[in-house]
């Protein structure tokens, strides 16, 4: 059963983890997903790690970081 992936995708506040940005309605850290991925874990282990996650909540953050890296580049 796959959870539904809330809106907005993120959020940030002092009041949750210091104001670290995080996975919307968890606790989770989206750099520990980075973190995660720039070690060379799998999706699959850091949603073992964090099931507070959905595989679809963490693939639509991934989605909006690519397409934020792709509206900044520079044409050439």
């Amino acid at each position: 059963m796959s959870m539904s992936v809330p809106s907005p995708l993120i959020t940030r506040s002092d009041e949750v983890m210091s104001g670290v940005v995080v996975f919307a309605g968890t606790r989770v850290p989206v750099q520990t997903l980075l973190d995660y991925l720039e070690e060379g874990d799998t999706l699959d282990q850091f949603l073992e790690d964090f099931p507070t996650v959905s595989r679809e909540h963490a693939v639509a953050v991934l989605e909006l970081a690519k397409e934020s890296v792709f509206a900044h580049a520079d044409s050439a």
